[in-house]
């Protein structure tokens, strides 16, 4: 029985790198590429020893030229001391991408200034959607892993190994109004200028469909 539990382990270590090989860069970790500005200026986004960072001011967001329906990213991202940002899901390149799209956020949640914030804006929730069912974000200065499943009307998020929100949209209509993006199937990946430093790396996607 340990043998047969042994090796059924190593099936599903195996299977689940299988699933991460599939996987491709959105980040070639030299250069801009596959990425435009939107509603701000490129002059605000950075390549630095393969980290992709936004140095803050100018607002706005960096978008993928592509777009994505189902899929599932991957990334490591850095906050600094109240460090504030958010990874688009499925945005147009017009109107607001938190609420024309989605935004999962991405937030330096021990920051004095965000102590009384809802609990759908802290660090992984679905920006007032879902918030996450534990916190399990390190602090400033720290990388940090992220893994978002985008996947016909479920959203999961993973931070830092551990899945802190699920949800299936169509459960999520009373938020229609304000979020009209959480009824679109398709849009942009981008990552938002929140006006603060904010470091990335190892963007990974992996189209489901």
């Amino acid at each position: 029985m340990l043998r047969f539990a042994a090796c059924a382990l190593l099936v599903l270590a195996v299977a689940h790198h299988a699933v991460a090989a599939d996987a491709v860069p959105l980040f070639n970790g030299k250069n801009l590429e596959g990425w435009k500005a939107v509603d701000g200026p490129m002059s605000s986004w950075h390549v630095e020893d393969g980290i992709l960072y936004c140095s803050g001011g100018g607002g706005g967001w960096l978008s993928t030229t592509k777009e994505y329906d189902d899929f599932e990213i991957e990334l490591e991202f850095r906050v600094p001391a109240g460090g504030n940002s958010g990874v688009f899901l499925r945005a147009p390149h017009e109107g607001n991408p938190a609420f024309a799209g989605m935004e999962v956020q991405v937030l330096d949640d021990r920051a004095p200034e965000y102590a009384n914030l809802m609990p759908g804006q802290y660090c992984g929730s679905v920006y007032g959607i879902s918030p996450p069912k534990t916190r399990v974000s390190k602090p400033a200065g720290e990388w940090q892993t992220m893994k978002i499943i985008c996947q016909g009307r479920e959203v999961q998020v993973f931070l830092n190994g551990t899945e802190i929100s699920k949800t299936n949209l169509d459960n999520e209509q009373k938020h229609a109004a304000e979020h009209p993006g959480i009824n679109r199937k398709t849009g942009y990946i981008g990552l938002q200028n929140h006006g603060t430093r904010l470091d990335y790396k190892n963007i990974r996607v992996r189209e489901l469909n």
